[in-house]
């Protein structure tokens, strides 16, 4: 589907899976965060990736992103219905886009997001490395089998965990895979990585389909844009609602930034051609990207 890129603008991501759950009544307070849904609120999970769907979305991403098999042990799963749990992930994302020309990115978050301490927009995990690869590997050793149409390396903080990460799906056979950055400005990780130099390591990857940012400020979108486009392209964005994630309060604090036509036009300029949203972005906001893309796409394409 999406050879279709150019001639519609831009493939459109979907939106914040949390907030399409929580806009549905679902608790996603727990460490599982939305992995707590594909356990026991599947039908609701089926609910919220099927709005985005109804909103215009490309591709939804599955609700792998916190979903580890350790996670579920520890909140009373035993060991093989934790690995069952994992591998729903996928299945209730087919479910939703069922009839639909809409792809199925299987969530491959980072180490930090599994300590649900707010280590993803830190990069300090104090762990050795070997924990950091074993949770990473035991996590795709499932999600490979249930045959997603892509990966989803998002909400990256580290360069040498982008790099581990691109390791292991090459072993497994490099499916089709987008990587996506979490940064502190334009130029920086959240790990403090040079963002340049990071996103350098992955775009050898044989079978990537984009590389940017996810999960940051839109205007820390735009200046990270402005920092990756002399690396070529094409590039992926989706960002948050601009508010900043206490990890202590599990809450998040600050204004909200929206999103604007302005902005979008900018990043297209930049050379992103995969748009979205992550944590605060609605189906409502999804469809009006969608109304976007619409406007600006060829009128014989679109009428």
């Amino acid at each position: 589907m999406f050879d279709r890129v150019e001639d519609s603008m831009f493939v459109l991501l979907d939106g914040g899976l949390s907030t399409a759950l929580e806009g549905l009544g679902v608790d996603t307070s727990s460490e599982l965060w939305t992995a707590r849904a594909a356990w026991q609120n599947p039908d609701d999970l089926v609910a919220a990736h099927r709005a985005f769907v109804e909103a215009g979305a490309d591709v939804v991403t599955t609700a792998s992103y916190q979903c580890d098999v350790e996670l579920l042990v520890r909140a009373g799963a035993d060991l093989r219905a934790a690995r069952a749990v994992l591998a729903s992930t996928t299945e209730l994302a087919r479910r939703a886009v069922d009839g639909s020309n809409v792809e199925v990115a299987a969530s491959l978050g980072p180490f930090g997001a599994s300590l649900a301490d707010g280590s993803e927009y830190t990069g300090r995990y104090s762990v050795p490395w070997d924990v950091v690869e074993s949770f990473h590997r035991r996590r795709l050793e499932v999600l490979i089998d249930t045959g997603p149409d892509l990966f989803a390396v998002e909400t990256i903080p580290r360069r040498d965990e982008a790099v581990l990460l691109m390791e292991l799906l090459v072993e497994y056979g490099s499916p089709r895979a987008w990587f996506s950055f979490g940064c502190a400005s334009g130029e920086r990780t959240y790990g403090g990585d040079d963002l340049r130099a990071a996103a350098s390591e992955i775009v050898d990857y044989p079978n990537l389909m984009a590389l940017g940012v996810n999960c940051v400020a839109p205007n820390v979108a735009s200046e990270a844009l402005a920092v990756l486009r002399a690396g070529g392209g094409p590039f992926i964005v989706y960002p948050n609602h601009g508010r900043v994630w206490d990890g202590k309060a599990r809450a998040w604090t600050g204004d909200s930034h929206a999103v604007d036509e302005t902005l979008v036009e900018s990043w297209l300029a930049a050379g992103a051609r995969f748009v979205g949203g992550c944590c605060g972005t609605s189906p409502t906001e999804i469809a009006q990207l969608a109304d976007l893309r619409r406007r600006l796409a060829r009128p014989s394409e679109f009428p």
